[in-house]
């Protein structure tokens, strides 16, 4: 894989990625929108859908990890680090691209805002907020699902007939090469968010909260409130700890 390929398809891959999940966070949450107030269950699909067309649109060109913490967890795993910058530079390009494209699609609604009546807080349509802020609790709970991806994510390149593993060519890229490996990694998303998400939004991937929060603080969006750089540390340190002790334990024990 060349890096221009990789670029191209860590930038494009993770701007579905964000556009699938940071949309049906804007669908759930903004005024006059049709699916407003679907609920937990369908923000988790909307990310597991992301998960999935992104990757399957990236998986040829880059291998599809579209997450710092899963480029990090890998070359923990592999010990090749020398493309590490560049996939996580274009993981948190796509996530901004991602974003912005998230905040045209729903500008109307966005607009809408405007209505101090009626006006939400919509930091939550681009990153994270945990509902009970306690960052000793809120970092472990983002360290833990982080593990939680990345651990089994990981661990299905030895199982056979997925179709998932490091290639020798990729300085040690996890290529998702079989319509099942991405399936199944888009179910775990799911899961993840079903069973783990609910103190924190699970960010699991720091591209994904951070390049969306800058997008926040940047775009011109009425009555937006704030994008909590306080806060904006644990969903990028927790992910990257959880990563790196997930590949700490595949190595050990596979």
């Amino acid at each position: 894989m060349s890096n221009g390929d990789i670029f191209t398809g860590e930038v494009i891959g993770t701007a579905i990625l964000i556009l699938f999940g940071a949309g049906v966070c804007a669908a759930v949450t903004l005024n006059h929108s049709k699916a407003k107030s679907a609920g937990w269950i369908v923000v988790a699909f909307g990310w597991g859908f992301g998960v999935m067309a992104g990757a399957y649109t990236a998986a040829p060109l880059s291998g599809a990890h579209l997450n710092p913490a899963v480029t990090v967890g890998v070359a923990v795993d592999t010990g090749e680090w020398d493309k590490v910058p560049l996939y996580i530079l274009a993981q948190l390009i796509g996530a901004v691209i991602g974003a912005v494209l998230t905040w045209a699609l729903y500008y109307a609604q966005f607009a809408a805002n405007a209505d101090e009546k009626t006006a939400l807080p919509t930091l939550g349509v681009f990153s994270t907020v945990p509902e009970i802020r306690n960052p000793v609790a809120n970092l472990v709970t983002e360290i833990i699902a982080t593990a939680a991806l990345v651990l089994p994510l990981l661990a299905f390149g030895q199982v056979d007939g997925i179709g998932i593993g490091p290639v020798a060519e990729g300085g040690g890229t996890v290529v998702l090469g079989s319509g099942i490996s991405v399936l199944l990694v888009a179910f775990l998303v799911v899961g993840i968010g079903l069973s783990l998400g609910g103190p924190t939004g699970y960010a699991i991937n720091p591209a994904r909260d951070l390049g969306p929060r800058l997008a926040h603080a940047v775009l011109p969006i009425p009555n937006k409130g704030t994008s909590d750089w306080g806060y904006a540390w644990i969903p990028v340190a927790g992910p990257l700890i959880g990563a790196v002790l997930a590949g700490l334990v595949f190595n050990a024990a596979f």
